[in-house]
């Protein structure tokens, strides 16, 4: 494995440190804040689910662009300049959110979003990396795992909360991200530059996704646990609250967002107890974990247990948040400065394909065959890859050190 060389000292501010952390939870959230509106939308406005859907991939199409585009642009131009930019665009995203008033300019700003959290993933990624205090090597690994859940399920969470009980629905908690951005974009130019510039940044921009030769054994052996929890997010986060409501009868709007909640606030939990664990060796275990939590769901789902499924939810979301750890930290373990940024890009778009591909399929599925076999065949799915992540990670073997 290659070393990796250290970033100047100088550059490592825990302030710093925390400040690109908060940064990645509000992104995150922001991301995950329409998932509760959704309903909303489709009740003001009269569109069908195929429209949702339509939505969904619209945001999803955004966004890998954004990452096969600009993934590396932050190793050669550095990460302050990718991160205000990003900013920027998401704060016009937000602008746009709140004043939406059908489905076309719905689509704009998911388009908008999508391509800016593109941008931000990978660079907030590489950043902390960059900033990862010496004398705690393992905690960017650890916050790349944890960040990210609790994004999700604060915005989901907090999104569900004001649609239920705050005044106008659809654009507080618009308002209320867009305040947030505006704070991000001041500390990110406030912050001084943690990476080494380096020619060849057009060069980057050509689309393309690669793994450096030296680092695809042990990027392998993490890819099959990284596409089975993100399909499992992809599953929660595009029809988890149409579950609560069709299959358990839950329709508040608050409940709706705890779903989604449950699964993220259980990962990002389990993230943080096992944060001092080696990576490898939460491979195994997050995949086992993953696969017993979405099968006790389903069984929730046929029995029609709102309990059963919450509980199958929060086992689930446990092993998404050691899933998460575990791929993270491998990826900020093994990568070189000049690679961070290509290599997590490489980590999210797989990821995000694993989140919105059978996600978009399971949106047009489920106009046609229905909520329930749409969700329970889905469910199955992710059980059955994460089985078979737990066999392929069985007959891999752990990397040294």
């Amino acid at each position: 494995m290659t070393a990796v060389t250290e970033t100047r000292p100088a550059t490592r501010s825990p302030k710093a440190f925390a400040a690109v952390a908060a940064i990645v939870v509000l992104f995150l959230a922001a991301s995950s804040a329409p998932s509760p509106l959704y309903v909303v939308y489709q009740r003001q406005w009269g569109f069908s689910s195929s429209v949702l859907t339509l939505v969904f991939a619209i945001y999803v199409v955004g966004l890998l662009g954004s990452l096969l585009v600009v993934g590396a642009l932050s190793d050669h131009v550095g990460r302050r300049p990718v991160l205000a930019s990003a900013i920027l665009l998401e704060a016009l995203s937000l602008g746009v959110f709140l004043v939406a008033g059908d489905v076309t300019v719905l689509c704009v700003a998911r388009f908008l979003q999508g391509v800016a959290t593109g941008a931000a993933t990978t660079t907030l990624g590489a950043t902390l990396v960059d900033l990862n205090p010496p004398h705690r090597p393992g905690r960017a690994g650890a916050v790349n795992g944890i960040a990210p859940a609790t994004g999700l399920a604060l915005g989901a969470l907090g999104c569900g909360a004001l649609v239920e009980y705050a005044p106008a629905p659809t654009h507080l908690v618009y308002a209320v991200l867009l305040a947030g951005m505006v704070i991000a974009g001041i500390v990110i130019l406030a912050m001084p530059e943690p990476a080494q510039r380096r020619p060849g940044a057009l060069a980057s921009l050509r689309p393309r996704v690669g793994v450096p030769s030296h680092l695809r054994t042990e990027v392998l052996t993490v890819v099959p646990v990284l596409i089975a929890t993100w399909a499992l997010g992809g599953l929660y986060l595009s029809l988890g609250p149409s579950v609560a409501a069709e299959l358990f009868g839950l329709r508040n709007h608050l409940v709706g967002g705890l779903v989604v909640t449950l699964l993220c606030g259980s990962a990002a939990l389990s993230a943080f107890v096992l944060r001092k664990q080696p990576a490898t060796r939460l491979l195994g275990p997050s995949a086992a974990t993953l696969a017993a939590g979405t099968l006790v769901t389903l069984g929730g789902m046929l029995a029609g247990s709102a309990v059963l499924g919450g509980v199958g939810t929060a086992v689930a979301g446990a092993g998404f948040g050691a899933a998460m750890l575990a791929c993270f930290g491998t990826f900020g373990r093994i990568a070189a400065p000049h690679e961070r940024g290509k290599l997590f890009a490489v980590a999210y778009v797989i990821a995000y394909l694993a989140f919105s591909v059978p996600a978009v399929a399971a949106g047009f599925a489920s106009a046609a065959a229905g909520l329930t076999g749409t969700a329970e065949v889905y469910g199955l799915g992710v059980a059955v890859l994460a089985g078979v992540a737990l066999l392929a990670r069985r007959r891999v073997p752990s990397p040294v050190g």
